[in-house]
């Protein structure tokens, strides 16, 4: 059992299910999110699935996009429940769209909250782990962590961007008593993907039409399993763990897939538009 999990983005999503497990299994828990609201939530359900009474529960509101927000989340965490034996950076956002048509400031946050947000999680916690030399880290990426997908310009670099993260502490930490997994989670039923959905240029969603969709809880089920291994690289369902394997041979024929849905799509609109015109003459 752990003693204390800092999860950030654990107010909704996997980071919520993952939550739930914890406490279910005894773990007092921290979670982390810019929304009271839905941190208040969170914690009043948390509260009812404790199995014992000594069990804590803290909701701290920060937005990890903002170093001084992260620090001083993390610093109150330590102090409330000491030091954690386990961190998940689960926080993240997804803006897909057109990339001409995206403002850079989507890129920006995207950026700030998926890969700096990470980072400045691992920067607070990682002095006092250091310290104690045990714990493990978790950073949440994508599959499109793994090959980039039509569409998701401002998403998918952010989670390259943490894969490259985690790839680089791996041996810096191992040589500290540390661990650090990285997950890539395929497409997952919460509210972020439905945020996701309003905003999907068509060719992406034929693209992702297909693809594995896992519920929040299952996610969570073989993210906390990985974590027990100690596996460096999670990847719940099939679909991704033959992504992580073979993305570098994949690549190619995915790219030649990808290309010919979205020539599949544009046909369509070209017809649609055509017979408008038509219609209207």
């Amino acid at each position: 059992m752990y003693k204390h999990v800092i999860i950030t983005g654990g107010s909704s999503g996997i980071g919520k299910a993952i939550a739930t497990l914890l406490i279910k299994s005894g773990a007092n828990v921290c979670i982390i999110s810019r929304n009271q609201t839905k941190l208040n939530s969170t914690q009043a359900e948390l509260e009812t699935l404790k199995i014992h009474p000594e069990q804590q529960i803290l909701a701290i509101s920060a937005d990890v996009s903002q170093w001084e927000q992260t620090q001083k989340a993390i610093a109150t965490a330590i102090a409330e429940l000491g030091v954690p034996d386990l961190l998940i950076a689960s926080a993240g956002i997804a803006h897909p769209g057109y990339f001409t048509e995206l403002e850079v400031a989507i890129f920006e946050e995207t950026m700030a909250i998926n890969y700096f947000g990470t980072l400045y999680c691992i920067k607070a916690a990682l002095p006092a782990m250091l310290q104690q030399q045990k714990g493990h880290i978790v950073i949440i990426s994508s599959g499109a962590g793994l090959i980039g997908l039509y569409g998701y310009t401002p998403y998918s670099p952010s989670k390259f961007a943490v894969r490259g993260l985690a790839e680089s502490l791996r041996g810096e930490l191992k040589t500290a008593g540390l661990h650090i997994s990285i997950v890539y989670p395929p497409d997952t039923d919460t509210p972020q993907l439905a945020a996701e959905n309003q905003t999907k240029p068509p060719e992406t969603k034929l693209i992702t039409q297909s693809a594995q969709i896992m519920t929040a809880e299952k996610v969570a089920i073989e993210i906390l399993q990985g974590i027990t291994r100690k596996a460096f690289a999670i990847t719940p369902g099939l679909e991704m763990s033959l992504l992580m394997r073979l993305h570098s041979l994949f690549a190619p024929l995915l790219q030649w897939y990808f290309d010919s849905l979205v020539r599949k799509t544009r046909h369509n609109k070209k017809l649609q538009i055509n017979n408008e015109i038509n219609f209207y003459r």
